[in-house]
């Protein structure tokens, strides 16, 4: 019996080891959605149609799955305005480098290029956020297409893009499929001079500091044993936290906009830095300092700040050839310096509002998320919504080593959260999974409540509630502006998710957060926390320049000519715990 292009194509990606596809059907993505139902789902060995309400969404998920799992997941949607959704969602994958392939169905063949209804150009439109983006024309060219997508999303850990008309998808097979090459990714060892060239600069330098990214991982124990070795603290990325902040006697925190800690003081004042797997892409928090890189992307070196020593290699062989050449630093002023002032930040400024706030409202937003760090499970993967939501989850959720915290933090984009967790919660069922949600990031992709009752997935969403986009809020500030435009209508999303069959709760006490969570967490269906924060709460970075205070102080003299004293002195009474106490 004759073979649908389209079957073949769906058992390419299960030989691959796809077990499910996120996406909304449709019209010219039906022939790729029955072979998925002709599968007969996971319950009999085939792939799962995982049907979202929004295409973003699907590429969100998609992009979860295939960080956390780091194997390819794949979405798809419909021609014209279905796939056109996917965009932002493939954006974040390739940024992160997640192994993700699309679907981009097409319209029929003969029409393409003549306006036809609802006519884009999948094949150009994904380019800039892909690795591999291709036009199936005849059914005995798809078979290659799709493996040499499969091999390039696994093979540079990016976005391929499929566009499959579906007049194309609906005809016979005509072309054997080629074999799946699996292989094992390759450990890039660097060059020996490199390493000799990096091992004198560590020698010669009286004080080391360390900023450590997600390239890190697999590597803990060994960037320790460097830090212990050269009495250097650990300062790192807010991808690099969940590799990185665990089990680390050395640690400073984070720099940038999020930052908190030492971290920021401690690379600033050491003789050498040493970047270790990251790419930070906020220059100004990176120090003049002399610098040393080390990344397995040859690209990525130097191109942040300058670097005095650049080593194309993995962290993890670069360390086992680069320490037998190194000289243990024999005084320890420089890093003992670093802790007691990264300890007295997290205790004073940091750790301030988390305390004896038990009954204080509005709820401190810091609080609600320490609460949340003690009562989650010790495995759980959290996802964050960008805003002051990354803001809560980077100061105070501990990866403990087994934990996993991942947002849109190389994209930026709003309303990653619950899709994220999604995609999360298909790939890991025996997990906890929280959505750390913001207000404003919940309500524009608010459909997807829809998708986790619909799958019945026990996702457990926590809503910070502010009523504001306080990320947004800030911004305007520090520039001089008097915050407009970021107000949100009160909304009552626990309302909605109770509508919907979750377990919900709305807080406003905040002597009863931890039992909301406990109570959510034990449901075993989908549930949602909903907590009403202080709406003036933002969050400074730890190192504050004069440029953001003098802009600061004229945003409140604009706030207090157009709204009165009392609205500036609220603003200000919330917001004096976040400036860094030395």
């Amino acid at each position: 019996m004759a073979k649908e292009l389209a079957t073949q194509l769906i058992e390419q990606l299960q030989a691959a080891g796809v077990q499910r596809i996120y996406g909304i059907v449709g019209d010219s993505l039906n022939p790729i959605v029955d072979a998925v139902r002709k599968t007969g789902g996971s319950q009999q060995g085939g792939i799962d149609w995982i049907h979202v309400r929004h295409e973003e969404a699907a590429a969100f998920a998609a992009a979860a799955e295939a960080q956390l799992t780091g194997r390819l997941a794949v979405c798809a949607g419909s021609c014209g305005p279905g796939n056109l959704h996917l965009i932002n969602g493939l954006y974040d994958a390739n940024r992160s480098g997640a192994p993700v392939l699309a679907i981009a169905s097409h319209i029929p063949s003969k029409q393409i290029g003549s306006s036809f209804f609802q006519e884009t150009h999948p094949d150009r439109l994904f380019n800039e956020c892909s690795v591999y983006s291709e036009l199936v024309s005849t059914a005995e060219q798809a078979p290659r297409v799709m493996h040499s997508a499969i091999q390039h999303a696994v093979g540079l850990r990016g976005v391929a893009v499929v566009t499959l008309p579906g007049d194309i998808a609906g005809l016979e097979a005509t072309a054997e499929t080629p074999a799946p090459a699996t292989f094992r990714p390759a450990t890039l060892t660097p060059d020996p001079a490199s390493v000799r060239e990096l091992a004198d600069a560590i020698n010669a330098a009286e004080k080391v500091a360390i900023f450590a990214g997600a390239g890190v991982q697999g590597a803990h124990d060994e960037v320790i044993a460097l830090a212990e070795l050269l009495a250097a603290p650990i300062g790192h990325s807010l991808r690099g936290k969940d590799f990185m902040q665990y089990d680390n006697p050395y640690d400073i925190g984070m720099t940038g906009l999020l930052g908190y800690g030492a971290a920021a003081e401690g690379i600033q004042d050491a003789d050498l830095l040493i970047l270790l797997g990251t790419d930070f892409p906020y220059d100004q928090f990176l120090p003049g300092t002399r610098t040393a890189q080390v990344d397995r992307a040859a690209h990525k070196l130097g191109r942040r700040t300058d670097v005095d020593v650049a080593v194309h290699g993995d962290v993890l062989p670069t360390l086992a050839a680069l320490m037998p050449r190194l000289q243990p630093k024999k005084s320890r002023r420089f890093l003992n310096q670093m802790l007691k002032k990264h300890d007295r930040l997290m205790n004073k400024a940091v750790g301030a509002y988390t305390r004896n706030v038990g009954k204080k409202q509005p709820i401190h937003p810091e609080y609600a998320a320490s609460l949340l760090d003690q009562v989650a499970a010790e495995d759980a993967i959290f996802t964050a919504d960008t805003g002051m939501c990354n803001v809560w989850t980077a100061r105070y959720i501990n990866p403990l080593g087994t934990r996993r915290l991942i947002g849109s933090y190389l994209h930026g984009s709003m309303a990653n959260a619950l899709p994220h967790a999604i995609g999360a919660q298909l790939a890991y069922p025996g997990r906890q999974v929280v959505s750390v949600s913001g207000d404003g990031g919940l309500s524009m992709l608010l459909g997807e409540l829809i998708t986790v009752a619909a799958h019945r997935l026990p996702v457990n969403v926590v809503v910070f509630n502010n009523s504001t986009l306080g990320m947004v809020k800030l911004e305007m500030l520090v520039d001089g502006l008097p915050d407009f435009g970021v107000d949100v209508p009160d909304a009552n999303y626990a309302d909605v998710a109770r509508a919907l069959g979750f377990h919900a709760v709305r807080v406003t006490d905040p002597s009863r957060i931890e039992a909301a969570y406990r109570e959510a967490f034990a449901h075993p269906g989908p549930s949602l926390v909903e907590l009403i924060t202080d709406p003036k709460a933002l969050s400074l970075p730890p190192k504050i320049k004069g440029a953001q205070v003098l802009g600061f102080a004229t945003a409140m003299s604009k706030v207090v000519l157009n709204r009165g004293a009392g609205e500036a002195v609220s603003m200000a009474r919330s917001n004096l715990r976040n400036i860094p106490r030395r």
